[in-house]
C-alpha cells in the first residue's frame, strides 16, 4: 500500500486528545497511562534514533469510542511496540475540520458510531492513503441487516430461516404480508410463531419477537439497554405496520447468547451472556457491569468467525452467535467491537495489531523488525528426555477435589408404595433404579411421610426398626431440601441420590443397618447418599491445578498462575487447542471439572455456567461412572477376605502378610506394622469415636457454642449426626466391627483435623493416624489383594476408559478435519495443520485405583528387566493415599525430524502425581522429580541398558541446536527501550551473545534472525530453555518451577512413570486390558 512522503520525525504530532472545551491539548498521563512516545528519552537516545523511523497509528472516531476503557488499555499496550506511536483525532477536528487538516498517520483505525462523518474519514483514507485496520467502504454495508444477510448468505455462513420485507414504493413485489393468528406470510415464506422481527437498519434496535396463542401471545420488545432492563413482553400480538424488516425463525438457545470478537482472521474470543429475549433483566455484578463468561468456540465456529473477519474486511469486528439444535447461526455482525474487562483479551488484541502494522509496514520503512515467533506458534517443548518434539496430545485422568463427608444409609423395604415407584420409573428394565431429581426425591420423601404416620397406629418391634430407618430416611431428605447453596447441598439433585436395587429372594441380613429376621419373597434395597459436596477448598484446589496444568504446554513456563497469555491460552484462542472435558454424573466430580476448566482457560465468573458449556457428562457405556454399591462376583470376595482377615484379635503374622499384602507393597506393609492387631486397634477407634461424640454433646450442651458455625456451614448438630451414625455402624450388634465403615471413619475425621480443628478436640489426631493405618489397607485392597484380582476389578472398573484413551492417542496424529483450519482460511498460521488435543477426565477414586492397578499389574514392562520402570513402581508402591486431585497424565509427543512411518516418530509419557497434600503425616510423603526438562532425574540420566527404549541418541536438554542466529546490531530483538506489561523484544541473555542457538528445526518458516520465545516472568520474550539456565538456582527441587512462585501450591508435584514409543504404548495397553491373551 502506497504512503505519503516526506514525513520527518519533527513533522510527528505527538499525542492528542479533544477536550471537553474543544480545544486540543496533549495526551499526558493522566489520558493515557505509561504511554511513553519518541519524546522525552535521554539526549544521548535521542541524537542515536533520529534517523529511526517511528510508525504512527491514527485513531479516527468519536470522542467517546475513542477514551473508551477498552480502547485507552489496548493503546497502552500497543504503544509499547518500539516504533509504534499513537495519535488520537480530536473529535472538533473530525467533525469541523477538513480532512486536509486531520493529523497525519501511517496506519488508520477508524469505526463508524452514531454522529460519526463516515463520508469524511473515507475521503481522508482516499488523500493519505494509511493502512487501515477496518475497511471504511464496508462499514456502509454494516449499517444494512439486509446487507449483512445477504454478505453471510454469500459467504456460506448459517443464518437463521428468514425473509426480508421492504416497504419501498419503487419495489412493491417486496412487500407482500399476510398475517394470520400464530403465522406471517412475507413473499411466500411462512414464519410460525415465535418469529423475530428486525428493522432492516442495523442502528434501531427495537427487535420484536412475537409468542404463539398456545404460550400467552403478546409479544417481547427487545431495545438497547436502558439501566437494568433490556426487554419489556407486550400484549400487542400483531406485526408492525410500517417500515421495512427482515422476518427470522427464532432460534431457541437456552436464554444464552454468544458474542464473538475478532481480531484479525486467526484470533477469536467468545463471551456468553443471558439472552435479552429470557426476561429482559440485565444480570450485572457488583460493580454494575453485564454479567458475561468466555466459552469456546467449535471448529465450524472458529471457521465461521474468520469468514465473518475476511468476508466484511473488519480485521475488529464483533458478531452475535446463537446456539440452537446443535447448530450455530449468526444472527448480526456489528463491525468494530472490543471485549470489556478482560486483560487477556487487552493484551492479545494489542499484539496482534502490533504485529500487523510492523509486518505491512516495517519494510517499507526499513526498520529493523522481524516477526516474533512465539513458543506457542508452533507446539513444541522439550521433552523430559531432554528431546526437542512438537506436543500433540494430553489425557489426564484427575480426581476431584476436597468435599465433605459421603454419608449412606441403606434399609430393606417392601411396601407396595417403593414398587409403584420403582415400577414408575422403569426401575425392573434393568433392576436398578437411581433417583435424583427434585420431583423423584420428593416422591421418596412423602412416602416416607405416609409410612410414618400409619406406624403412629402400630406397636410391633419390628415395625419400630422400621420406624427408625423411615425417621432417618426422612429426616435427611427434610435436611437436604431446607440447605441452601452454601450448606452440604440443596435438594436440586446434584450431591444426594437414592438408588433401589430389586432383591427377588430378599437381602441377608449381616449388618446393624439391617434386621435380623429374614422374609421370604422380593424386596427393594434402599440406599440413601447424601454430602459428597465439593467444597470451597476443593474448588480452589481444582482452580489452582488448572492454573498449574497449563505448564504442561508451550509458554507456560515459570509462574503458572501468571501471565495470562500464556502458550496454552493463546493455542486456544488461536484454533489450534482440541479441548473436551469430560466428567462423571457425582456433583463433586462435575463442579471441580467446571472449576478446573475455569483456571485452566483463565475464565472469570461462577462454576455453573462453565459447567453447562464446557464439561461433557460421560455416563454413557461406563466411561467415568461406575455403580459401587454393585460389586463383581470377584469384589465381593475379596471384600469376604478383607473382612475375614481384619476380623482376627492377634497380631499380624507372616501368613496374614502373604495374605493380605502378597505383592508386597510397601505402603501396605508399613500400615500392617502400625496396626498390629486389627480388632485390638478397632476397639480403639471405636473408643475414640466415641470420645469424640461425648465432646460434641457437651459442646452442643454448652450455651456459648449454641450459634457456633463450623466449616462450610455446618453446624455442631449435623456434626454430631454423622459421628453418631459411625459409632452405631461401626460396631455390629454381634461385636463385630463393619471394616467398610473404615474409610467413612477415615473420611469424617480427615476432614476434621483439616476444617474444623478450631474445635480442638481431644484425641483427634490418634483417631486420625489409627483410621488412616486401616483405610491405607483397605481402600486399596477392595480393588483387588492379588495382582489377577487387581485386573479383574481394574477392567471391570475402567475397561472403557482405557479403550478412550488408546483412542485418543491413535487419532491424534490421524487427519481429522474437526481439529484443523479449512486449507482455504489457513493464511497467516505458522503450523494451521498442527494442533494439540487435551482430553481431561475427572472421576472418583475407584477408576483412579483401577487404572493405576492396569499401568501397574497389567504386564505393560517388566520391572525385574527395566530398572527405569522398577523406580516408577517403586514410588507407586510408597504412595499411600491417592488423595483428592490426584492425576495421571499421558503426553505424546512427535518428532519430526523422523521418518513418518518410523515407530520413533511419536513418543509417550507417563506422569503422575498422588494429589494434595494430607493435612498430617506428611513428612515421609514421596515427592515427584517434576516433569519440566533439566530437572535431578535428567542431570544424572544415564540410558537403562534393561529399558525396551533405546534413547541413547536423544540430545541432552542444554544440547546446541543447528545454526546460530544472527542478530542485527539495530534489531528490535536487542532493544528494551520501553518497558511495562506488553512483551518487549529483549535478547535472552547478555551473556550468550554470539553463542545463541536456535531451538526450533530449520525447517521451520522463519527468516535467520527470528527468535523463538517463551515468556519470562518479566513479561520479556526469552527461549525456555535459556529461562531455566538463567534461574536454575532458583528452582524449586521438588517440581523445577521458579521457587520464587513456590510448588503447586497444594498438590504434589510429578513423577515421570515412563518414557514409550506411541506403538509399543497402544500394543501394551491392550495386552494389559486382556493380559491371558498373546498379543501378536
Amino acid at each position: 500500500m502506497s504512503k505519503s512522503s516526506g514525513m520527518s520525525n519533527s513533522e510527528l504530532p505527538r499525542f492528542l486528545i479533544g477536550s471537553e472545551v474543544g480545544e486540543s491539548r496533549k495526551l499526558d498521563n493522566r489520558d493515557m497511562r505509561n504511554i511513553s512516545g519518541p519524546y522525552g528519552e535521554e539526549e544521548e537516545e535521542e541524537d542515536e534514533d533520529q534517523s529511526e523511523r517511528q510508525i504512527v497509528v491514527g485513531i479516527c472516531s468519536m470522542m467517546k469510542k475513542s477514551t473508551s476503557k477498552p480502547m485507552t488499555e489496548i493503546l497502552e499496550r500497543l504503544c509499547k511496540f518500539e516504533y509504534i506511536t499513537v495519535v488520537i483525532f480530536p473529535e472538533e477536528v473530525i467533525l469541523g475540520e477538513p480532512v486536509e487538516k486531520w493529523p497525519l498517520c501511517d496506519c488508520l483505525i477508524s469505526f463508524h458510531s452514531k454522529g460519526f462523518p463516515l463520508d469524511k474519514a473515507m475521503s481522508y483514507a482516499k488523500l493519505r492513503n494509511p493502512l487501515l485496520i477496518n475497511d471504511l467502504n464496508m462499514q456502509y454495508f454494516i449499517q444494512d441487516r439486509r446487507e449483512v444477510y445477504r454478505i453471510l448468505k454469500e459467504e456460506g455462513i448459517d443464518l437463521p430461516r428468514y425473509a426480508v420485507l421492504n416497504r419501498d414504493p419503487d419495489r412493491p413485489e417486496e412487500c407482500n404480508l399476510v398475517e394470520s393468528e400464530d403465522h406471517v406470510e412475507v413473499n411466500g415464506e411462512v414464519f410460525h410463531k415465535p418469529f423475530v422481527e428486525k428493522p432492516v437498519s442495523a442502528e434501531d434496535h427495537n427487535v420484536y419477537i412475537y409468542y404463539p396463542t398456545s404460550a400467552g401471545g403478546g409479544s417481547q420488545r427487545l431495545f438497547r439497554k436502558i439501566g437494568s432492563r433490556s426487554s419489556v413482553y407486550s400484549p400487542e400480538s400483531t406485526v408492525r405496520k410500517t417500515g421495512s424488516y427482515i422476518y427470522e425463525e427464532f432460534m431457541p438457545t437456552d436464554g444464552t447468547d454468544v458474542k464473538v470478537y475478532t481480531v484479525g482472521p486467526d484470533y477469536a474470543h467468545a463471551e456468553a451472556r443471558k439472552s435479552p429475549a429470557l426476561d429482559g433483566k440485565v444480570e450485572r455484578d457488583s460493580e454494575g457491569k453485564e454479567i458475561r463468561y468466555p466459552v469456546m468456540l467449535t471448529a465450524m465456529e472458529k471457521l465461521v468467525a474468520r469468514k465473518v473477519c475476511l468476508a466484511f474486511k473488519q480485521t475488529v469486528c464483533g458478531f452475535d452467535l446463537l446456539r440452537a439444535n446443535g447448530h450455530s447461526f449468526v444472527c448480526d455482525v456489528n463491525g468494530f467491537s472490543f471485549v470489556k474487562n478482560s486483560m487477556k483479551y487487552y493484551d492479545d488484541c494489542a499484539k496482534v495489531l502490533g504485529n500487523m502494522v510492523m509486518r505491512e509496514l516495517a519494510p517499507q520503512f526499513h526498520i529493523p523488525w522481524s516477526i516474533p515467533m512465539e513458543a506457542e506458534d508452533i507446539p513444541i517443548v522439550p521433552t523430559t528426555s531432554g528431546t526437542m518434539m512438537e506436543l500433540r496430545c494430553v489425557i489426564a485422568v484427575i480426581r476431584h477435589g476436597d468435599r465433605t463427608p459421603k454419608q449412606k444409609m441403606k434399609m430393606e423395604v417392601r411396601n407396595a408404595l417403593f414398587f409403584e415407584l420403582f415400577e414408575k420409573y422403569g426401575g425392573y428394565k434393568s433392576g436398578k433404579l437411581k433417583l435424583k431429581k427434585p420431583k423423584q426425591l420428593q416422591e421418596v420423601l412423602d412416602i416416607a411421610r405416609q409410612l410414618l404416620a400409619e406406624l403412629v397406629l402400630h406397636n410391633d418391634c419390628e415395625i419400630e426398626e422400621k420406624k427408625s430407618k423411615l425417621e432417618q430416611l426422612k429426616t435427611v431428605l427434610e435436611m437436604e431440601s431446607s440447605l441452601n447453596d452454601n450448606q452440604y447441598g440443596h435438594f436440586s439433585g446434584i450431591n444426594r441420590k437414592v438408588q433401589l436395587t430389586y432383591l427377588p429372594n430378599g437381602q441377608p441380613k449381616a449388618s446393624s443397618e439391617e434386621e435380623d429376621t429374614l422374609k421370604e419373597g422380593p424386596s427393594l434395597l434402599l440406599v440413601l447418599k447424601w454430602g459428597g459436596e465439593l467444597t470451597p477448598a476443593g474448588r480452589v484446589q481444582a482452580e489452582e491445578l488448572g492454573r498449574a496444568f497449563r505448564c504442561m504446554y508451550p509458554g507456560g513456563q515459570g509462574d503458572y498462575a501468571g501471565f495470562p497469555g500464556c502458550g496454552l491460552l493463546r493455542l486456544h484462542s488461536t484454533y489450534r487447542h482440541d479441548l473436551k472435558i469430560y466428567a462423571s454424573d457425582e456433583g463433586r466430580v462435575q463442579m471441580t471439572a467446571a472449576a478446573f476448566a475455569k483456571g485452566l482457560l483463565a475464565l472469570e465468573g461462577e462454576l455453573t455456567p462453565i459447567l453447562v458449556q464446557m464439561v461433557k457428562s460421560a455416563n454413557m457405556n461406563g466411561l467415568l461412572d461406575s455403580d459401587s454399591d454393585s460389586l463383581t462376583d470377584c469384589q465381593q470376595r475379596v471384600k469376604a477376605r478383607l473382612h475375614e482377615i481384619m476380623q482376627k484379635s492377634k497380631d499380624f503374622n507372616d501368613d496374614d502378610y502373604s495374605k493380605l499384602a502378597p505383592t508386597g507393597s510397601p505402603s501396605l506393609v508399613n500400615s500392617m506394622g502400625i496396626i498390629i492387631n486389627p480388632v485390638r486397634t478397632c476397639d480403639q477407634v471405636h473408643t475414640l469415636i466415641k470420645s469424640l461424640t461425648q465432646q460434641i454433646c457437651r459442646r452442643l450442651e454448652d450455651p456459648k457454642s449454641a450459634d457456633l458455625q463450623l466449616y462450610h456451614s455446618e453446624s455442631l448438630e449435623l456434626m454430631l449426626q454423622r459421628w453418631s451414625k459411625l459409632e452405631r455402624d461401626f460396631r455390629m450388634k454381634n461385636g463385630r466391627y463393619d471394616i467398610s465403615k473404615i474409610p467413612d471413619i477415615y473420611d469424617c475425621v480427615k476432614y476434621d483435623t483439616q476444617h474444623n480443628s478450631s474445635l480442638a478436640l481431644e484425641d483427634t489426631l490418634e483417631l486420625f493416624h489409627l483410621s488412616k493405618a486401616l483405610a491405607d489397607i483397605i481402600i486399596p485392597q477392595e480393588y483387588g489383594i492379588t495382582k489377577a484380582e487387581k485386573l479383574d476389578i481394574a477392567s471391570a472398573y475402567c475397561l472403557p476408559l482405557v479403550k478412550k484413551i488408546q483412542l485418543d492417542l491413535q487419532r491424534t496424529h490421524e487427519d481429522e478435519a474437526v481439529n484443523k483450519l479449512h486449507p482455504l482460511y489457513s493464511r497467516g498460521v505458522m503450523s494451521p495443520g498442527r494442533h494439540v488435543r487435551t482430553r481431561l477426565y475427572f472421576t472418583s477414586e475407584s477408576h483412579v485405583h483401577s487404572l493405576l492397578n492396569i499401568f501397574r499389574y497389567g504386564g505393560l514392562l517388566n520391572e525385574q528387566k527395566d530398572e527405569q520402570w522398577k523406580q516408577a513402581m517403586d514410588y507407586l508402591s510408597a504412595v499411600t493415599e491417592l488423595n483428592y486431585m490426584t492425576q495421571i497424565v499421558i503426553m505424546l509427543y512427535e518428532d519430526n525430524n523422523k521418518d513418518p512411518s518410523s515407530e520413533e516418530r511419536f513418543h509417550v509419557e507417563l506422569h503422575f502425581s498422588p494429589g494434595v497434600k494430607g493435612c498430617k503425616d506428611e513428612e515421609n510423603a514421596p515427592l515427584g522429580f517434576g516433569f519440566r526438562p533439566a530437572s535431578s532425574e535428567n542431570h544424572e540420566k544415564q540410558t537403562n541398558p534393561g529399558s525396551l527404549e533405546d534413547l541413547s541418541q536423544d540430545e541432552p536438554d542444554r544440547a546446541v541446536l543447528t545454526e546460530p542466529i544472527n542478530i542485527q546490531k539495530k534489531s528490535p530483538l536487542v532493544r528494551n527501550r520501553k518497558g511495562g506489561s506488553m512483551e518487549a523484544l529483549s535478547e535472552s541473555n547478555p551473556s550468550s551473545r554470539g553463542l545463541a542457538y536456535r531451538i526450533f528445526p530449520s525447517s521451520s518458516r522463519q527468516s535467520p534472525e527470528i527468535k523463538p520465545s517463551g515468556l519470562a516472568p518479566t513479561g520479556q520474550f526469552k527461549d525456555p530453555l535459556q529461562v531455566y539456565f538463567d534461574h536454575a538456582s532458583e528452582m524449586c527441587p521438588c517440581c523445577q518451577y521458579w521457587s520464587k512462585y513456590g510448588c503447586w501450591q497444594d498438590v504434589r508435584c510429578y513423577f515421570r512413570l515412563y518414557y514409550f514409543y506411541l506403538q509399543r504404548t497402544l500394543m501394551r495397553l491392550r495386552y494389559a486390558l486382556f493380559p491371558r491373551f498373546e498379543v501378536v
